[in-house]
């Protein structure tokens, strides 16, 4: 084991990932108990648990303001050099106006974009994704409206003004010169915003409604009900603090987008997993579908009670690993981007717990090879397409860490130092090593 280097310190303090646990948690507490809460204070409106979807959007502003405070209060994040903001510079109104009123063009056009890709689309106007279309409609003219002060404040401190929307906004009216580099890095941080967000913020409802709403107390003596309700409780966690990553991307909070994957491979391999890329592929059946006559774990293990509690417990303890995975990054959560560097929680142990854990829970939750229809290419056909299912996510783990080596050289320190000192990212290394074919060395 190599002791003569630390580990990397971590750009994100584990208090604010903790934070926003504990605000999530008093906040679906104050949710579930709202009837009581209603009747007690005498307010208006209904008296029930407050399960609906613009409570599950609420949620995201009580927790991200939460990690918020924490961040600028105890971590101090705004003073940070990574920032690229001198408090102390304070020019002008008159001085800045142009630089401002230059990136606002740029990004209300980068808006405008969005919103013809979002109309083009058409899966964002059906299922779940039509409740994302309504709330980002819904915020839509009131962003419009505080960008004009935030951008004039902000450019007041910022030690370069001139960024990738200043850019986009100089090539769009033509006046100044601009630079291609900084208007696709740009482009690629408001895609990424843009897709993901909109996919984050449709799947928020059912699974904060299921946890309103459940009744813990009548699930104590079914492992299957109890384990699944609990499941869906850590995938909420991950769910809203990663949600709250995406739209909390503030410059202040030091938590902006440095930088969006360049890599078409990690384009690629990152939209694969998501829709509507994910429902052509492993959500049918003749594509990557590896469920076909799988009942799950909870069917072959019934009538075992002491392995059913067993294996629930794994697949919780698998869960809350993915969540932790997720609320470590704080504010700063979001597929292919660069927003500093995690060095902590279940990050001292692998580069990449999130996948480990969830491929490990797909896995053991859906035995692949275990089939009802006793049939051996059912068995054969599940196992290689949820094989190939892990195989992309280990491709987008690749990518992952190629864009990230070349952006920091912490980065590239952490990747060196896991590589010699975490338990299972040594492990997976060293097997690597072995399971290499070895190139004979030519004779001298």
């Amino acid at each position: 084991m190599n002791t003569a280097a630390s580990r990397p310190p971590s750009d994100v303090s584990a208090g604010v990932g903790l934070v926003g646990l504990a605000a999530l948690a008093v906040w679906l507490l104050v949710c579930r108990q709202w009837a009581g809460i209603a009747d007690a204070l005498s307010l208006p409106g209904p008296h029930a648990p407050m399960s609906g979807p613009y409570a599950a959007v609420a949620t995201l502003l009580f927790t991200g303001t939460a990690m918020s405070l924490w961040s600028l209060l105890v971590d101090k994040v705004h003073l940070r050099p990574s920032t690229a903001i001198d408090w102390s510079r304070k020019r002008p109104v008159a001085e800045t106006a142009d630089v401002s009123i230059t990136k606002l063009a740029g990004l209300w056009a980068t808006w405008a974009l969005i919103a013809g890709y979002y109309c083009i689309g058409r899966w964002y106007w059906d299922g779940a994704y039509l409740f994302a279309m309504e709330v980002i409609g819904a915020a839509a003219v009131p962003l419009l409206l505080l960008s004009i002060p935030y951008v004039f404040w902000l450019d007041r401190y910022l030690i370069e003004p001139r960024d990738g929307a200043w850019h986009f906004g100089a090539m769009l009216i033509g006046r100044e010169a601009w630079d291609g580099e900084q208007v696709r890095r740009h482009g690629r941080a408001w895609a990424i915003k843009a897709f993901f967000g909109a996919f984050m913020i449709s799947i928020l409802p059912g699974g904060f409604a299921q946890v309103v709403s459940a009744d813990f107390s009548a699930m104590t003596g079914n492992p299957v009900l109890l384990g699944s309700t609990v499941i869906a409780a850590l995938f909420l966690v991950d769910v809203q603090i990663g949600t709250v990553g995406y739209i909390f991307t503030f410059r202040p909070l030091d938590a902006h987008i440095r930088s969006g994957n360049p890599l078409l491979a990690g384009w690629l391999a990152a939209l694969l997993c998501y829709p509507p890329f994910v429902w052509g592929m492993m959500g049918r059946s003749d594509v990557l579908g590896y469920e076909v006559n799988t009942p799950g774990w909870a069917y072959w293990m019934q009538g075992h009670p002491a392995l059913l509690w067993a294996w629930a417990g794994l697949l919780v303890t698998l869960t809350a690993l993915y969540a932790w995975a997720t609320f470590a990054f704080g504010l700063r959560f979001s597929n292919l981007t660069y927003r500093g560097v995690v060095t902590n929680g279940p990050y001292r142990f692998t580069r990449h717990p999130a996948y480990l854990s969830k491929n490990l829970f797909w896995w053991l939750s859906t035995l692949p090879f275990l089939v009802t229809s006793h049939a051996l290419t059912d068995m054969v056909r599940n196992t290689v397409l949820l094989g190939l299912v892990s195989a992309i996510y280990y491709w987008r783990a690749r990518t992952e860490e190629a864009h990230l080596l070349a952006e920091d050289a912490k980065y590239r320190a952490y990747h060196a130092w896991m590589e010699q000192n975490a338990l299972i990212t040594r492990t997976l290394a060293r097997l690597g090593e072995k399971l290499r074919p070895r190139v004979p060395q030519a004779a001298e």
